[in-house]
């Protein structure tokens, strides 16, 4: 009796050696079809929702309403206006408020006169660097010369 019991004990752990990883992959692919299917339940739901979307474009006030709702359009008589948010319109840059030409300032004098000042400013500039430092030419300055006033060009005058 004890080897009958011994032969039978035998046989069911040979058994639950052999059925446990059946067992196992049987609710492994279970559990991939339950969310296979929850999958194909989701892509249905998209799929009616496709379809209800493409049955609105096929109707034509859906399509006016879109275009003139995504694409600001308008029909033949009508007035188009576009209204812009204060809070979301960037702000405009600020010009300089001082500059060599005085320009910047607001003044209304004619573009003439600005560019006028502004060639006369860079005159300046480079007449005070560059007369000290280079002699006519761009030899070494002659010793007793005189720089010109700043301002005035070749002909002496302004």
């Amino acid at each position: 009796m004890t080897v009958r019991a011994l032969v039978l004990g035998l046989v069911c752990v040979l058994a639950f050696i052999l059925v446990v990883p059946t067992f196992r992959a049987y609710l492994a692919q279970e559990a991939q079809n339950a969310q296979l299917r929850r999958q194909v339940a989701a892509a249905e739901a998209h799929n009616g929702d496709l379809t209800a979307q493409l049955a609105r474009w096929n109707d034509q006030a859906y399509v006016i309403a879109q275009a003139r709702e995504r694409l600001a359009y308008v029909l033949p008589g009508e007035t188009a206006y576009r209204v812009v948010d204060p809070q979301s319109a960037p702000t405009a840059p600020k010009a300089p408020t001082s500059g060599p030409s005085g320009a910047a300032d607001g003044s209304t004098a004619p573009w003439y006169v600005n560019l006028w000042g502004s060639v006369q400013a860079a005159g300046q500039i480079s007449g005070t660097s560059s007369a000290a430092t280079a002699g006519e030419n761009g030899g070494s300055p002659a010793t007793g010369a005189t720089t010109p006033t700043p301002g005035t060009g070749a002909t002496g005058a302004p």
